[in-house]
């Protein structure tokens, strides 16, 4: 027996097939349940592209991401998913490697194959999401965002007060020798963490050393490097902070190598909760930030653009941040 189609389904059914496409488009339809059970029965799948040809809808959104080993983007994956259960949309999701080249060839790629798009630019000066805005396919910049993003909704996170906080918080505990392993400047994340850390700094009168500001790529061996670095110096700091969780691991390697003590010897900050981070030894401090949310903001941003158009103003959704405070930061040792 061949595949079922929808006309078997309609026949199953008892009602017109026009009624099980309304049906399977997310219509309310009085048979639904007969429809539900021909379905399931029939074991039914519908047809994407021949739907997609007939209804100028792929019923499919793109998700695309700078690194889908971090676990922030496989949180945020998580939420996006989570809002679309309601619905028929699949997402299909794409990895850049933090490549602004690979990105321009996954957009190039998915254009025609999905409704609308949820991106996180690997960086802020590609000019390709604005190119798309001509095909008017809609788009929600989720963490990230371009300089011609006006005009895109967005979902961000307050990068600059997260990193103010532990800033703050390291000041606080007596911490003047501050080593600082900022991400890319030319993100969004990476510059409004390094420039939030750095305000901070200098509002308490406090000057580092260029020695002491690193700047890595959001990657673990970046960070790790930089760690021995700055625990090379003739002077080392005497506290760390790492802009994104697998910095932060990279870190906290490079501590583990040389058997520095924390928060003994150096105290450690990171920027993202890590999975196991409260079960570290020491627990590690950290700046959350609500990372599922984020995933479901923008799928219910992306969902409203697809389904109701786009007359209504961009909308920016900014998530606060908030410090975790566990056992890996102290005053310094005189």
């Amino acid at each position: 027996m061949g595949q079922a189609t929808i006309t078997d389904v309609a026949r199953r059914a008892g009602v017109s097939a026009a009624t099980v496409s309304r049906h399977l488009r997310g219509q309310r339809v009085l048979e639904a349940v007969a429809i539900t059970r021909a379905v399931d029965e029939l074991a039914y799948v519908p047809n994407p592209v021949a739907r997609s040809l007939k209804s100028g809808s792929t019923f499919a959104v793109g998700v695309v991401v700078p690194d889908v080993t971090n676990p922030f983007f496989a949180a945020v994956v998580k939420g996006i998913e989570s809002a679309t259960h309601d619905s028929r949309y699949s997402v299909f999701l794409c990895n850049t490697d933090e490549s602004a080249e690979r990105e321009r060839l996954v957009l190039a790629q998915l254009m025609g194959r999905v409704d609308g798009l949820i991106l996180a630019p690997a960086t802020e000066t590609a000019e390709h999401p604005t190119d798309l805005r001509r095909s008017g396919l809609p788009i929600v910049f989720l963490d990230r965002e371009v300089h011609s993003a006006e005009g895109f909704d967005s979902v961000l996170i307050d990068n600059e007060g997260g990193a103010r906080q532990a800033a703050e918080y390291l000041i606080g505990l007596g911490h003047r020798r501050i080593g600082v392993i900022s991400g890319p400047l030319n993100t969004t994340p990476g510059r409004g963490r390094h420039t939030g850390f750095m305000q901070a700094l200098a509002a308490a009168d406090l000057e580092l050393p260029p020695e002491y500001v690193q700047i890595g790529d959001f990657r673990e061996d970046s960070a790790r490097q930089a760690a021995f670095r700055l625990l090379a110096l003739p002077e080392p700091p005497t506290a760390i902070f790492a802009a994104n969780n697998l910095m932060s691991i990279g870190v906290m390697r490079a501590l583990h190598a040389m058997d520095i003590r924390v928060p003994g010897q150096v105290s450690f900050i990171g920027f993202d909760d890590l999975h196991l981070g409260e079960l570290l030894n020491p627990p590690v401090t950290v700046i959350d930030r609500p990372t599922v949310e984020q995933g479901v903001l923008a799928m219910r941003l992306l969902r409203n653009r697809i389904e109701h158009g786009s007359p209504q103003p961009p909308r920016q959704i900014v998530l606060d941040t908030h410090l975790i405070i566990r056992g890996s930061c102290a005053a310094p040792v005189p």
